[in-house]
Protein backbone atom coordinates (compact mmCIF):
# COMPACT_ATOMS: atom_id res chain seq x y z
CA UNK A 1 0.00 0.00 0.00
CA UNK A 2 1.26 3.34 -0.92
CA UNK A 3 2.46 6.10 2.13
CA UNK A 4 -0.57 7.99 3.30
CA UNK A 5 -0.09 11.60 1.82
CA UNK A 6 2.15 13.71 4.51
CA UNK A 7 3.84 10.52 5.19
CA UNK A 8 7.53 10.38 4.94
CA UNK A 9 7.54 8.45 1.59
CA UNK A 10 4.55 10.12 0.53
CA UNK A 11 4.83 11.55 -3.18
CA UNK A 12 2.09 14.30 -4.26
CA UNK A 13 -0.01 12.48 -6.75
CA UNK A 14 -0.43 15.40 -9.11
CA UNK A 15 0.85 18.78 -9.79
CA UNK A 16 -1.66 20.94 -8.40
CA UNK A 17 -1.74 24.58 -7.35
CA UNK A 18 1.55 26.78 -7.05
CA UNK A 19 2.69 26.84 -3.21
CA UNK A 20 2.76 30.32 -1.86
CA UNK A 21 6.54 31.87 -1.97
CA UNK A 22 7.97 31.81 1.66
CA UNK A 23 5.60 29.78 3.39
CA UNK A 24 6.50 28.19 6.76
CA UNK A 25 5.85 24.09 6.12
CA UNK A 26 5.98 21.33 8.75
CA UNK A 27 7.87 18.20 7.79
CA UNK A 28 8.13 14.41 9.11
CA UNK A 29 11.11 14.00 10.97
CA UNK A 30 12.92 11.63 8.45
CA UNK A 31 12.81 11.39 4.48
CA UNK A 32 14.49 8.14 5.15
CA UNK A 33 11.54 6.49 3.09
CA UNK A 34 12.23 8.13 0.03
CA UNK A 35 15.66 6.21 -0.29
CA UNK A 36 15.76 4.35 -3.47
CA UNK A 37 17.98 1.75 -2.07
CA UNK A 38 19.21 1.37 1.40
CA UNK A 39 22.15 3.63 2.53
CA UNK A 40 25.99 1.40 2.92
CA UNK A 41 26.50 -0.36 6.23
CA UNK A 42 29.66 -1.56 8.04
CA UNK A 43 30.77 -3.99 5.71
CA UNK A 44 30.66 -1.98 3.13
CA UNK A 45 32.63 0.96 5.08
CA UNK A 46 35.23 -1.63 6.03
CA UNK A 47 35.55 -2.82 2.19
CA UNK A 48 36.30 0.70 1.06
CA UNK A 49 38.71 1.25 3.44
CA UNK A 50 40.18 -2.28 2.36
CA UNK A 51 40.62 -1.22 -0.52
CA UNK A 52 41.46 2.65 0.20
CA UNK A 53 39.58 3.30 -3.94
CA UNK A 54 38.99 7.07 -2.34
CA UNK A 55 40.79 8.97 -5.08
CA UNK A 56 42.33 8.31 -8.70
CA UNK A 57 45.88 7.08 -8.74
CA UNK A 58 49.20 9.61 -10.39
CA UNK A 59 47.94 8.18 -13.96
CA UNK A 60 43.97 9.37 -13.34
CA UNK A 61 45.66 12.69 -11.72
CA UNK A 62 48.00 13.85 -14.64
CA UNK A 63 44.61 14.72 -16.70
CA UNK A 64 44.44 17.73 -14.66
CA UNK A 65 46.26 20.29 -17.12
CA UNK A 66 43.64 18.49 -19.77
CA UNK A 67 40.58 19.97 -17.81
CA UNK A 68 38.55 21.91 -19.76
CA UNK A 69 38.47 25.53 -18.62
CA UNK A 70 37.62 28.29 -20.70
CA UNK A 71 35.93 31.18 -18.69
CA UNK A 72 34.32 34.12 -20.74
CA UNK A 73 31.87 37.40 -20.21
CA UNK A 74 28.69 36.31 -20.32
CA UNK A 75 26.48 37.09 -23.66
CA UNK A 76 23.74 38.77 -23.71
CA UNK A 77 20.26 37.54 -23.63
CA UNK A 78 17.36 38.22 -25.99
CA UNK A 79 13.51 38.12 -24.66
CA UNK A 80 12.42 34.42 -24.77
CA UNK A 81 15.89 32.34 -24.80
CA UNK A 82 17.49 31.03 -22.30
CA UNK A 83 21.59 30.99 -21.36
CA UNK A 84 23.53 28.30 -19.32
CA UNK A 85 26.75 29.39 -17.89
CA UNK A 86 28.61 26.19 -16.52
CA UNK A 87 30.75 27.71 -13.27
CA UNK A 88 31.55 23.96 -12.54
CA UNK A 89 30.59 20.91 -10.53
CA UNK A 90 26.80 21.37 -10.51
CA UNK A 91 26.99 25.56 -10.23
CA UNK A 92 25.30 27.07 -13.55
CA UNK A 93 24.36 30.59 -14.36
CA UNK A 94 20.74 29.95 -15.45
CA UNK A 95 19.10 33.10 -17.18
CA UNK A 96 15.46 32.53 -17.92
CA UNK A 97 12.21 34.55 -18.83
CA UNK A 98 14.55 37.44 -17.43
CA UNK A 99 15.04 36.18 -14.00
CA UNK A 100 18.90 35.10 -13.00
CA UNK A 101 18.86 31.45 -11.02
CA UNK A 102 21.95 30.04 -9.60
CA UNK A 103 22.10 26.16 -9.26
CA UNK A 104 23.74 24.34 -5.98
CA UNK A 105 26.22 27.49 -6.04
CA UNK A 106 29.68 26.90 -4.85
CA UNK A 107 32.46 29.10 -5.41
CA UNK A 108 34.81 28.10 -2.80
CA UNK A 109 37.97 26.94 -3.40
CA UNK A 110 37.71 24.12 -0.69
CA UNK A 111 34.43 21.95 0.24
CA UNK A 112 35.04 19.81 3.70
CA UNK A 113 36.70 16.83 3.25
CA UNK A 114 38.34 17.23 -0.59
CA UNK A 115 41.16 18.04 -1.93
CA UNK A 116 40.53 22.15 -3.41
CA UNK A 117 39.09 22.14 -6.40
CA UNK A 118 41.10 21.36 -9.87
CA UNK A 119 39.63 24.46 -11.42
CA UNK A 120 38.43 27.75 -10.27
CA UNK A 121 34.89 28.65 -11.06
CA UNK A 122 34.03 29.39 -14.73
CA UNK A 123 32.33 32.79 -13.61
CA UNK A 124 34.10 35.35 -11.33
CA UNK A 125 31.24 36.14 -8.42
CA UNK A 126 32.08 40.23 -9.29
CA UNK A 127 31.02 39.59 -12.30
CA UNK A 128 27.31 37.61 -12.04
CA UNK A 129 24.55 40.08 -12.96
CA UNK A 130 21.93 40.18 -9.93
CA UNK A 131 21.12 36.96 -8.68
CA UNK A 132 17.14 36.51 -8.61
CA UNK A 133 16.96 33.38 -7.22
CA UNK A 134 19.13 30.28 -6.03
CA UNK A 135 18.07 26.39 -6.35
CA UNK A 136 19.36 23.88 -4.18
CA UNK A 137 19.35 20.41 -4.66
CA UNK A 138 20.20 18.85 -1.40
CA UNK A 139 22.12 19.77 1.71
CA UNK A 140 25.89 17.71 0.97
CA UNK A 141 28.66 20.31 1.23
CA UNK A 142 29.40 20.20 -2.64
CA UNK A 143 26.20 21.62 -3.23
CA UNK A 144 25.07 23.52 -0.69
CA UNK A 145 27.99 25.48 0.44
CA UNK A 146 27.57 27.96 3.24
CA UNK A 147 30.13 30.66 2.19
CA UNK A 148 28.90 30.86 -1.09
CA UNK A 149 25.63 32.15 -0.12
CA UNK A 150 27.25 34.03 2.65
CA UNK A 151 27.63 36.79 -0.41
CA UNK A 152 24.44 36.89 -1.57
CA UNK A 153 21.97 39.59 -0.31
CA UNK A 154 19.58 38.16 1.87
CA UNK A 155 16.25 38.91 0.16
CA UNK A 156 17.25 36.42 -2.68
CA UNK A 157 14.86 34.02 -3.51
CA UNK A 158 15.86 30.59 -2.30
CA UNK A 159 13.78 27.77 -3.61
CA UNK A 160 15.20 24.26 -1.49
CA UNK A 161 13.92 20.67 -0.53
CA UNK A 162 11.46 19.71 2.11
CA UNK A 163 13.13 20.62 5.69
CA UNK A 164 15.97 22.39 4.26
CA UNK A 165 14.43 25.85 4.91
CA UNK A 166 15.33 26.25 8.53
CA UNK A 167 18.80 25.79 7.88
CA UNK A 168 18.74 29.07 5.60
CA UNK A 169 16.44 30.79 7.63
CA UNK A 170 19.03 30.53 10.51
CA UNK A 171 21.56 32.49 7.87
CA UNK A 172 18.81 35.26 7.51
CA UNK A 173 17.35 34.53 3.86
CA UNK A 174 13.90 36.36 4.18
CA UNK A 175 12.61 34.30 1.49
CA UNK A 176 12.84 30.58 1.33
CA UNK A 177 10.70 28.35 -0.34
CA UNK A 178 11.09 25.11 0.25
CA UNK A 179 9.36 21.81 -1.70
CA UNK A 180 8.13 18.13 -1.93
CA UNK A 181 8.97 15.98 -4.64
CA UNK A 182 5.85 17.04 -7.81
CA UNK A 183 5.43 20.69 -5.70
CA UNK A 184 5.98 24.14 -7.41
CA UNK A 185 6.02 27.92 -6.90
CA UNK A 186 6.37 30.34 -9.28
CA UNK A 187 8.34 33.70 -9.58
CA UNK A 188 8.04 36.37 -11.86
CA UNK A 189 6.96 34.40 -14.62
CA UNK A 190 9.05 31.21 -14.00
CA UNK A 191 8.01 28.14 -12.42
CA UNK A 192 10.61 26.18 -9.92
CA UNK A 193 9.50 22.76 -9.58
CA UNK A 194 11.16 20.37 -7.23
CA UNK A 195 11.20 16.65 -8.98
CA UNK A 196 12.52 13.36 -7.51
CA UNK A 197 16.59 11.96 -7.83
CA UNK A 198 18.15 8.67 -6.15
CA UNK A 199 20.14 10.46 -3.72
CA UNK A 200 20.12 10.88 -0.06
CA UNK A 201 20.94 14.07 2.47
CA UNK A 202 23.13 14.53 5.65
CA UNK A 203 25.41 17.23 6.57
CA UNK A 204 26.51 15.95 10.37
CA UNK A 205 26.55 13.16 12.35
CA UNK A 206 23.27 12.62 13.42
CA UNK A 207 21.05 14.13 10.77
CA UNK A 208 20.56 11.26 8.19
CA UNK A 209 17.51 11.72 5.75
CA UNK A 210 16.22 14.49 7.79
CA UNK A 211 15.91 16.91 4.76
CA UNK A 212 14.80 15.83 1.24
CA UNK A 213 16.73 15.45 -1.94
CA UNK A 214 15.97 16.14 -5.85
CA UNK A 215 16.14 17.97 -9.29
CA UNK A 216 14.44 21.35 -9.97
CA UNK A 217 12.51 21.67 -12.99
CA UNK A 218 12.73 25.72 -14.21
CA UNK A 219 10.16 26.64 -17.28
CA UNK A 220 9.83 30.22 -18.60
CA UNK A 221 6.10 30.97 -18.78
CA UNK A 222 6.64 34.54 -20.44
CA UNK A 223 6.25 33.16 -23.84
CA UNK A 224 9.37 31.41 -24.20
CA UNK A 225 8.12 28.42 -23.09
CA UNK A 226 11.57 26.42 -22.63
CA UNK A 227 12.08 24.05 -19.93
CA UNK A 228 15.36 23.35 -18.08
CA UNK A 229 15.66 20.08 -15.94
CA UNK A 230 19.02 20.83 -13.43
CA UNK A 231 19.49 16.70 -11.98
CA UNK A 232 21.73 18.29 -8.86
CA UNK A 233 22.92 14.53 -7.86
CA UNK A 234 21.64 11.47 -8.36
CA UNK A 235 22.27 7.65 -9.18
CA UNK A 236 20.04 6.45 -12.36
CA UNK A 237 16.83 4.63 -11.66
CA UNK A 238 12.85 4.81 -12.51
CA UNK A 239 12.52 8.58 -11.70
CA UNK A 240 13.70 9.94 -14.84
CA UNK A 241 11.37 7.93 -17.22
CA UNK A 242 8.74 9.52 -14.37
CA UNK A 243 9.72 12.98 -15.29
CA UNK A 244 10.17 12.43 -18.49
CA UNK A 245 6.21 11.15 -18.70
CA UNK A 246 4.78 13.79 -16.54
CA UNK A 247 6.89 17.39 -18.65
CA UNK A 248 7.31 15.97 -22.23
CA UNK A 249 9.49 18.09 -24.55
CA UNK A 250 12.47 19.16 -22.03
CA UNK A 251 14.45 21.24 -23.81
CA UNK A 252 17.99 20.93 -21.59
CA UNK A 253 18.84 18.15 -19.07
CA UNK A 254 21.58 19.25 -17.03
CA UNK A 255 23.30 15.63 -15.84
CA UNK A 256 25.46 14.72 -13.82
CA UNK A 257 28.73 12.36 -14.98
CA UNK A 258 31.16 12.53 -12.37
CA UNK A 259 32.13 10.80 -9.12
CA UNK A 260 31.15 7.28 -9.80
CA UNK A 261 33.91 5.18 -8.90
CA UNK A 262 34.24 2.44 -7.45
CA UNK A 263 30.88 1.56 -8.94
CA UNK A 264 29.62 -0.60 -6.04
CA UNK A 265 30.07 1.80 -3.70
CA UNK A 266 28.97 4.61 -5.63
CA UNK A 267 26.41 3.29 -8.32
CA UNK A 268 22.67 3.85 -6.08
CA UNK A 269 23.99 7.70 -5.82
CA UNK A 270 25.50 8.62 -8.78
CA UNK A 271 25.34 8.23 -12.52
CA UNK A 272 28.33 7.11 -14.61
CA UNK A 273 28.24 8.91 -17.98
CA UNK A 274 26.73 5.73 -19.64
CA UNK A 275 23.81 6.41 -17.31
CA UNK A 276 23.27 9.62 -17.61
CA UNK A 277 23.07 9.11 -21.35
CA UNK A 278 20.29 6.70 -20.74
CA UNK A 279 18.84 8.69 -18.45
CA UNK A 280 18.63 11.90 -20.73
CA UNK A 281 17.06 9.14 -23.12
CA UNK A 282 14.02 8.35 -20.47
CA UNK A 283 13.71 12.26 -19.78
CA UNK A 284 12.78 12.83 -23.65
CA UNK A 285 15.19 15.97 -23.45
CA UNK A 286 15.83 17.46 -26.38
CA UNK A 287 19.75 18.59 -25.46
CA UNK A 288 22.07 17.37 -22.38
CA UNK A 289 24.67 19.10 -20.81
CA UNK A 290 27.40 17.50 -18.71
CA UNK A 291 28.21 18.18 -15.14
CA UNK A 292 29.62 17.18 -11.86
CA UNK A 293 32.98 16.74 -13.06
CA UNK A 294 36.02 18.87 -13.61
CA UNK A 295 36.09 20.61 -10.02
CA UNK A 296 36.79 18.59 -7.50
CA UNK A 297 38.18 15.14 -7.26
CA UNK A 298 35.58 13.14 -5.15
CA UNK A 299 36.20 9.88 -6.10
CA UNK A 300 38.36 7.19 -8.18
CA UNK A 301 38.23 8.14 -12.05
CA UNK A 302 40.90 9.31 -13.91
CA UNK A 303 39.96 12.74 -14.05
CA UNK A 304 39.35 13.31 -17.63
CA UNK A 305 37.39 9.70 -17.88
CA UNK A 306 34.02 10.98 -17.34
CA UNK A 307 34.09 13.38 -20.59
CA UNK A 308 35.52 10.47 -22.79
CA UNK A 309 32.67 8.24 -21.29
CA UNK A 310 29.93 10.58 -22.56
CA UNK A 311 31.18 11.01 -25.87
CA UNK A 312 31.35 7.56 -27.03
CA UNK A 313 28.01 6.78 -25.66
CA UNK A 314 26.11 9.52 -26.75
CA UNK A 315 27.44 8.79 -30.06
CA UNK A 316 26.52 5.28 -29.33
CA UNK A 317 22.94 6.83 -28.74
CA UNK A 318 22.79 7.38 -32.12
CA UNK A 319 21.98 11.29 -30.90
CA UNK A 320 22.92 14.55 -32.84
CA UNK A 321 26.49 15.67 -31.62
CA UNK A 322 25.40 19.22 -31.57
CA UNK A 323 22.91 18.16 -28.69
CA UNK A 324 25.75 17.23 -26.60
CA UNK A 325 26.56 20.20 -24.72
CA UNK A 326 29.98 19.35 -23.67
CA UNK A 327 31.19 22.57 -22.03
CA UNK A 328 34.53 24.21 -21.00
CA UNK A 329 33.93 25.16 -17.82
CA UNK A 330 32.93 28.64 -17.65
CA UNK A 331 31.74 28.62 -21.34
CA UNK A 332 27.86 29.31 -21.96
CA UNK A 333 25.68 28.07 -24.78
CA UNK A 334 22.02 29.95 -25.63
CA UNK A 335 18.81 28.11 -25.88
CA UNK A 336 16.55 30.84 -28.71
CA UNK A 337 13.30 31.47 -28.11
CA UNK A 338 10.90 28.91 -29.49
CA UNK A 339 10.63 29.60 -33.20
CA UNK A 340 12.60 27.16 -35.03
CA UNK A 341 15.59 28.59 -34.94
CA UNK A 342 19.02 26.09 -33.66
CA UNK A 343 20.95 26.95 -30.26
CA UNK A 344 23.68 29.56 -30.60
CA UNK A 345 26.87 29.35 -29.15
CA UNK A 346 29.03 31.30 -27.02
CA UNK A 347 32.72 32.48 -28.86
CA UNK A 348 34.07 31.12 -26.05
CA UNK A 349 31.98 27.40 -26.30
CA UNK A 350 34.90 26.13 -28.84
CA UNK A 351 34.42 21.97 -29.44
CA UNK A 352 36.71 19.86 -27.29
CA UNK A 353 39.01 17.97 -28.75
Amino acid sequence: MPPAAGSPGAVAPGRGAARPLGEVRVWPRSFAERLTTPLPGVRAFARLAREGAFRPGPEGLRGIPDLPYRPAPLPAVAPGEVCVTWAGHASWVVRTGGLTVLTDPVWSRRILGTPARMTPPGVRWEELPPVDAVVISHNHYDHLDAPTLKRLPRDTALFVPAGLARWCRRRGFRRVTELDWWEYAELDGVRFEFVPAHHWSKRFLLDTCRTLWGGWLLTDLTGGGRTVYFAGDTGYGHWFGEIGARHPGIDLALLPIGAYAPRWWLRDVHADPEEAVRACLDLGARRMAPMHWAAFVLSAEPVMEPLHRVRAAWARAGQPREDLWDLPVGASRILAAVTGEPARSDPADMPLS
